[in-house]
């Protein structure tokens, strides 16, 4: 798996766990998506600022919520 990452993958982005409950929250509160802590990962880095998009970029965020117990939530 790493030597495919390493081909195709440009860089990766560390968060916090508080900047993924944060997005986790933030998801809920906004859109009502209930999300996995990996699911809200890659809004974590762009609601925390560490991903910060070039003017123009175009953005996609997938979110799942496939491994949350919602009674925990």
């Amino acid at each position: 798996m790493f030597p495919i990452a390493e081909a195709f993958v440009e860089r990766s982005i560390l968060v916090s766990d508080d900047d993924i409950i944060a997005a986790q929250a933030a998801l809920w509160d906004r859109v009502r998506i209930i999300s996995e802590p990996g699911g809200a990962a890659a809004f974590a880095a762009l609601l925390s600022g560490r991903y910060v998009p070039s003017a123009g970029e175009r953005i996609a965020v997938l979110v799942c919520g496939a491994n949350t117990n919602p009674a925990k939530f």
